[in-house]
């Protein structure tokens, strides 16, 4: 792994060489941070921002960056609920560019997403954003073209409200989590394109099969070994890049940096936690300093006390500290898979730090990962002893496998237009499709998605080359902490402990109820929706304008997708009916099947896809567009 020491950084900008600091904004800068509450480092209501390569170093190692204004990460942008805001962006790449608005409600045409809301910003020109802030909160954006993201085209947002912050706090910082790598994001793309796992240095090797054989025995260690061999996966792989190629980064520092940020023992500090990375979930926590959420995606939520939290990648977080010793405490972030981490230190006085913990033993997935919970030895033998590549590789269409026992629900057919950047492949000669379903409406109140009768009803798997293996009895997840967090000895926030602050501003039951496959073949690193990439799916996912309906995602991989949804929130189905967690980003855990409702209310073409950066360009993308009745049938 490269060295992670501090972010020293030197660009040339209009031929005039900058200070090896000028690359961080203010906000960011190691062990200058203070008080940020009143502190807008870009406000107002009119900006004006270049795009352009940025020379970079990070420890006298040489690198290119995508920066904003200079900065990487780009400026925090500070502004109001119920302004309107105009931004001048002019792109100085070579390469056409974007910028995305996270999380926030903006008109379709102001989205930011090239082949789907504009044609994108092309070198030498200038494109204008305009649109009203309807909301507060923590939000964040960065580049939809291409590969920009990986490259630093990234940075925070914070929306005050317009009235009085129910969050009372007396100092803040933004803690922007993000990974960083020397190499070429279009070579690290290939290179996963030729191997799945070239970034998995975390492989089991004989030296655990012997331990295994000590703690459970040498039948069952080989019983074991041989169903994720039938399988041909690996319960290592966890995380598709890691800390083999990246250097985690809080603000552009790493971890010998050791960012700071000072405070007054009583206090309460309000922590912004943004994942801006590429490809990384994080697992956080303050040892000895509990935290108390309080926002999510930007969303104001019932307070919940937690000693850790895992944040997918563009997930927000806000939460509340209070730290009553004059003593220095360590902000630890590891990667999801333990390849590496991000430290940050909070102390009341510069120069102060506090023990970095070691990272944990490498998480495995299990068979519950697999979507085989809850199903017999015999079932999981069958699994294992399945042959995948006996499956049509030959056709991208999508042909369904009727499983009758083993149901889930519709499976629905989805679509897009062409999306500037990605990867395209030519569908087969005879272009045939999968067919669109859904199922019937619904009245009165729905039924548990947890139930088990719903988990045993009828359902059509995805099937093609985009498919190998399925769920055979995805669940609900939700209650569960992500990946490697099972057995701590602490507290570990889960989806269910989050609660809407406020009413759910929409309580209708849904209409509809969509289902959606998360799919993949990772020996051709083919990541899809039911089996299809965005290249071979002949059009949009149509809601129609103001409907309620339900979104159901069942994860047939073996990795955790963080989901994102343009333009509207999820109202995560949780058993809370009025006060559902609203969020822009949901992680589905692996073998997880979870529902979130939907109201249509934003007209227009929205992207719909996973945030790892990686799959929604090897395919994992669709557009949802939202279409007033007279336009079209529900799809």
């Amino acid at each position: 792994m490269y060295s992670r020491r501090k972010f020293l950084s030197s660009s040339v900008t209009a031929g005039a060489v900058l200070s090896s600091s000028a690359l961080l904004p203010a906000w960011a800068k190691s062990e200058t941070a203070t008080d940020l509450s009143g502190m807008k480092v870009m406000s107002g209501k009119v900006f004006d921002f270049d795009i352009r390569q940025t020379n970079v170093s990070i420890d006298g190692k040489p690198g290119k960056g995508i920066t904003v204004n200079g900065q990487l990460p780009a400026p925090l942008l500070r502004w109001r609920e119920g302004d309107d805001v105009e931004l001048r962006v002019t792109n100085f790449l070579r390469e056409d560019t974007s910028i995305h608005w996270h999380g926030l409600l903006v008109p379709f045409q102001m989205d930011g997403v090239p082949g789907v809301t504009f044609p994108g910003i092309k070198p030498g020109e200038t494109f204008t954003y305009k649109f009203p802030i309807k909301q507060a909160g923590t939000y964040w954006y960065h580049s939809h073209s291409g590969l920009q993201e990986q490259s630093g085209h990234y940075g925070p947002i914070i929306i005050e409200p317009k009235g009085k912050d129910p969050i009372a706090f007396d100092r803040e910082y933004i803690v922007v989590l993000s990974d960083w790598t020397f190499e070429d994001p279009h070579r690290v793309f290939s290179k996963l394109k030729k191997m799945g796992d070239a970034y998995n240095y975390q492989q089991r090797t004989l030296g655990d099969f012997a331990r295994e054989v000590d703690e459970k025995g040498f039948f069952a260690t080989f019983k074991d070994r041989t169903k994720w061999g039938g399988m041909r996966m690996s319960p290592a792989d966890i995380s598709d890049v890691t800390g083999s190629t990246y250097t985690y980064l809080i603000n552009g520092h790493g971890p010998e940096d050791n960012w700071t940020g000072l405070f007054e023992p009583g206090e309460r500090i309000r922590l912004r936690f943004v994942n801006a990375s590429a490809m990384s979930i994080f697992n956080v926590r303050i040892p000895g300093l509990p935290m108390t959420v309080v926002q999510a995606d930007g969303l104001n939520v019932q307070p919940v006390e937690t000693d850790e939290f895992q944040i997918g990648t563009a997930e927000t977080y806000d939460v509340i500290v209070q730290p009553q010793s004059h003593q220095a405490y360590t902000l630890m972030c590891e990667s999801i898979e333990r390849s590496g981490f991000v430290r940050a230190t909070l102390a009341p006085q510069v120069g102060m730090t506090a023990e970095v913990p070691p990272l944990r033993s490498r998480p495995l997935l299990t068979m519950k990962d697999m979507g085989m919970s809850g199903h017999g030895e015999g079932a999981m033998s069958g699994m294992g002893d399945m042959d995948h590549s006996s499956m049509n590789h030959g056709s991208a269409a999508a042909p369904k496998m009727d499983h009758a026992s083993m149901g889930h629900g519709a499976a629905m057919m989805a679509g897009g237009m062409d999306h500037s950047g990605m990867e395209h492949s030519a569908m087969n000669d005879d272009g045939t499709k999968s067919a669109p379903k859904e199922k019937p409406a619904m009245s009165g109140k729905v039924q548990d998605m947890d139930s088990e009768m719903e988990a045993m009803q009828r359902h059509d798997h995805p099937q093609g080359p985009g498919v190998v293996g399925t769920a055979m009895n995805p669940v609900s997840r939700l209650g569960e902490p992500g990946v490697g967090l099972e057995d701590v000895d602490h507290r570990v926030l889960v989806y269910t402990d989050l609660k809407s602050l406020e009413p759910n501003p929409d309580q209708r039951p849904p209409e509809r109820e969509l289902e959606l496959h998360l799919t993949s073949n990772m020996e051709r690193y083919m990541w899809s929706f039911d089996g299809l990439k965005y290249s071979e799916v002949d059009g949009p996912i149509v809601f129609l304008k103001d409907e309620r309906l339900r979104l159901t995602m069942v994860n047939d991989t073996m990795m955790p997708h963080p989901i994102h949804l343009h333009g509207m929130f999820f109202d995560v189905v949780t058993g809370d009916h009025n006060y559902k967690p609203r969020k822009h980003t949901i992680v589905v855990k692996p073998g997880e099947k979870l529902s979130d409702d939907i109201t249509a209310d934003a007209e227009g073409d929205w992207a719909f896809h996973c945030h790892l950066l990686y799959h929604m360009e090897a395919g994992m993308f669709r557009v949802v567009s939202v279409r007033s009745s007279h336009e079209g049938e529900k799809s």
